[in-house]
């Protein structure tokens, strides 16, 4: 059987006898340490030497496994004929095909997700690194792996993911109930223009939903808002210029609602209302105040009608010039200059993530939470 103690050594040098430890020894006390850490490390660790067969696991690996490290010498195989043997749907799973078990021949370190066979026989996903070990010679000469069951963060992301299709399915059944209550509110009633205009906000705000759900309600695309927004338009008569970036789901709802109120009008009075009229949407990403980015946009009209300005603000101009300063801090102008309508947006972009988020995985990741 290997001395589980013995180290790896390149081949030139395997015929060379260990020198006997004895207790009080310098390299026995260093020995009895190592293992002392490695007993009581959460992480599971195996080292294996150049056929691939493990020569040592710790306390965690064993717990992981289901499999002593007694009983893995005795096998005298590769680690992955014992815990990486088949595939989760029955196929076999050959050694050449292995990762983790690349790192020994491709001389790299290998980092990823896998599956593996406990003794008992049910499958548990794990995320590992595997990284060679080189004798003094720079000679790859065995792995070492780390291991770490991610079941719970895998039953975590499947919980998250089920909630947020729940969420998404309630939306969208809310806006089928608001669409099914504007239907009756207008029916019988002559002003389908009205009811045109509201049918097509409705479908605005659906569209700013469906880039969140893209997304996991995490954030958005910059450019796949303004992209969604403007998608009717139609490619030949929109041209888009800027950076992407990822929007905070707040400020993508209500740019998406901007852009289609701008578009709307561009549409029905602006350059869009006859056939040689275009839009230009340029923005970049500026410096802003404490170090957050601001988005700064600009919609431009050209080729249209002369324009003159409104004598009352409708509601899509009062959404633009109102709604994003009021809830995000920024500014947003409307000019009616007589060869276009322009439009000056700015945005400071609101931080990822909900309220709190840092405080709480601060705390879960074992520190304390700032005062």
């Amino acid at each position: 059987m290997t001395d589980p103690r013995q180290p790896l050594k390149s081949s030139a040098a395997a015929a060379a006898a260990l020198p006997t430890l004895r207790r009080g020894d310098q390299l026995f006390e260093t020995e009895r340490r190592l293992n002392a850490v490695l007993d009581n490390a959460s992480v599971s660790i195996f080292l294996m030497d150049d056929r691939q067969h493990c020569i040592y696991m710790n306390r965690a690996a064993e717990q992981l496994t289901g499999w002593t490290l007694a009983e893995v010498l005795a096998r005298d195989c590769p680690l992955h004929d014992i815990v990486h043997h088949t595939y989760p749907d029955g196929r076999p799973f050959p050694l050449h095909e292995c990762a983790i078990d690349r790192a020994f021949p491709e001389n790299n370190q290998e980092r990823g997700e896998e599956v593996f066979v406990h003794r008992d026989g049910h499958f548990y996903p794990v995320g590992f690194t595997a990284s060679p070990i080189r004798d003094d010679a720079a000679h790859v000469i065995g792995t070492i792996i780390e291991v770490r069951d991610i079941s719970e963060e895998k039953a975590a992301a499947e919980r998250q993911r089920l909630l947020i299709d729940e969420l998404n399915h309630r939306v969208k059944n809310t806006l089928a109930t608001v669409q099914s209550i504007a239907a009756q509110t207008f029916r019988g009633r002559s002003d389908q223009t009205s009811r045109a205009l509201f049918d097509a906000r409705l479908a605005a705000l659906s569209s700013a939903h469906d880039a969140l759900e893209a997304d996991h309600w995490e954030s958005a695309s910059l450019r796949g808002v303004v992209e969604r927004a403007l998608g009717p338009i139609g490619a030949d008569r929109v041209g888009l210029d800027g950076p992407d970036a990822r929007l905070h789901p707040k400020v993508a709802v209500t740019l998406g609602m901007a852009l289609h109120e701008l578009a709307t009008n561009a549409a029905q009075h602006g350059a869009l209302s006859v056939p040689e009229g275009r839009v230009a949407v340029c923005w970049t990403l500026e410096g802003g105040e404490e170090g957050r980015p601001r988005l700064a946009l600009d919609w431009r009209e050209e080729g249209g009608p002369a324009v003159t300005p409104p004598a009352r603000r409708g509601f899509g101009s009062r959404l633009v010039e109102r709604q994003l300063p009021m809830e995000f801090g920024g500014s947003a102008e409307i000019a009616y200059a007589p060869d276009g309508v322009a439009c000056r947006l700015r945005i400071p972009l609101t931080p990822l993530g909900w309220a709190g988020q840092a405080l709480v995985q601060a705390g879960s990741a074992g520190g304390s939470p700032a005062r």
